[in-house]
C-alpha cells in the first residue's frame, strides 16, 4: 500500500527559503510535496525545487482557506524577518485550523566590535537621523519602505534594488543600482568609495553578517540599522537542518 500524500507549504522568498527546500526535497520521502510559496513582488525570482506557487492568500482568513483546500499538513515561514504581516497570517491561520506550523528564524547579526552602529525601530526613525545629519547614504533596505524616506532635501541616496523601478523614486537626490545578492566584500567597499557613502542604512536582517557591513565597519562608515520586529508566538529555529529535523518528526 503506498504511503499517505504528505504536503509541507513553505512561505518563502528569501534564500533560506529555497535552501530548506532545496533539502526537503533531497532528503524527505517521496510521498511528501514541498510546495513553495512567494508574493511575486521580485522580476525574475529564483524559483526552489519543487513545486511554486505565486501571489498573496488573501489575509488570514484566505491562508486558512488555502491550507484545508490544498491539504497541507504543515506550515514552514521562512520569509524575510521583517516581512511581518505574512508571519501574522501563518501563525494565526495555523493555529485556526489546526495544523503545525515552524518560523524559521535568522540569528542576529554579530557586528564587529568597532562598529558604529545606530539602532532605530523603524523606517521613520532611520529617516529622521539621516536627516539629522545630511550627506550621503547607502540605502539598502528594500522597495517597501522608499516611500519613509522622501522629501529629505540634505541626503543624497545610493538605492539598490533586484530590479529596475518602474517609475521615479520618491527621493530628492538619488541613483540606483541593481543587482542579486550575495555580493562580496572587495565589490561593496569599491561601491561605498566610488560614491563616496558616509552612512549606510540596512535593515537588521539577521543570518550572516553581508558583506556590505562588513566593509562599511572598515572604512569607518556609521550604520543605521533598523531592529527586528518581534516574531509572532509559537516555535522556532535556526537552521535549516533544525527545520528538516522538526519536519521529520512530523511525518
Amino acid at each position: 500500500m503506498p504511503a499517505e500524500r504528505r504536503r509541507i507549504l513553505i512561505l518563502g522568498g528569501t534564500g533560506e527559503a529555497r535552501r530548506l527546500a532545496g533539502r526537503a526535497v533531497e532528503t524527505l520521502p517521496d510521498n511528501v510535496e514541498i510546495i513553495s510559496s512567494y508574493a511575486g513582488r521580485t522580476a525574475r525570482p529564483q524559483n526552489p525545487p519543487g513545486t511554486v506557487r505565486e501571489g498573496g492568500f488573501g489575509g488570514t482568513d484566505g491562508l486558512a482557506n488555502y491550507l484545508r483546500d490544498a491539504a497541507i499538513d504543515m506550515v514552514i515561514d521562512a520569509t524575510h524577518p521583517f516581512a511581518t504581516a505574512i508571519s501574522d497570517h501563518a501563525a494565526k491561520a495555523a493555529v485556526a485550523i489546526g495544523r503545525p506550523r515552524l518560523m524559521l528564524r535568522r540569528p542576529d547579526w554579530v557586528l564587529p566590535e568597532d562598529a558604529q552602529a545606530t539602532f532605530v525601530n523603524d523606517m521613520a526613525a532611520a529617516a529622521r537621523q539621516l536627516a539629522a545629519q545630511g550627506g550621503r547614504a547607502f540605502l539598502s533596505t528594500g522597495t517597501q519602505e522608499i516611500d519613509a524616506f522622501a522629501g529629505i532635501p540634505n541626503v543624497w541616496f545610493l538605492v539598490r534594488l533586484i530590479s529596475e523601478p518602474q517609475e521615479r523614486l520618491p527621493l530628492d537626490a538619488y541613483a540606483v543600482i541593481t543587482g542579486r545578492p550575495p555580493f562580496s566584500e572587495t565589490a561593496e567597499a569599491t561601491l561605498l568609495r566610488e560614491h563616496r557613502i558616509d552612512t549606510l542604512v540596512s535593515k537588521h536582517s539577521g543570518g550572516p553578517l553581508p558583506a556590505k557591513i562588513t566593509a562599511a565597519v572598515v572604512q569607518d562608515i556609521p550604520l543605521v540599522l533598523i531592529r527586528q520586529p518581534s516574531a509572532p508566538f509559537g516555535a522556532h529555529v535556526e537552521t535549516i537542518d533544525d527545520a528538516v529535523a522538526w519536519i521529520q518528526d512530523r511525518l
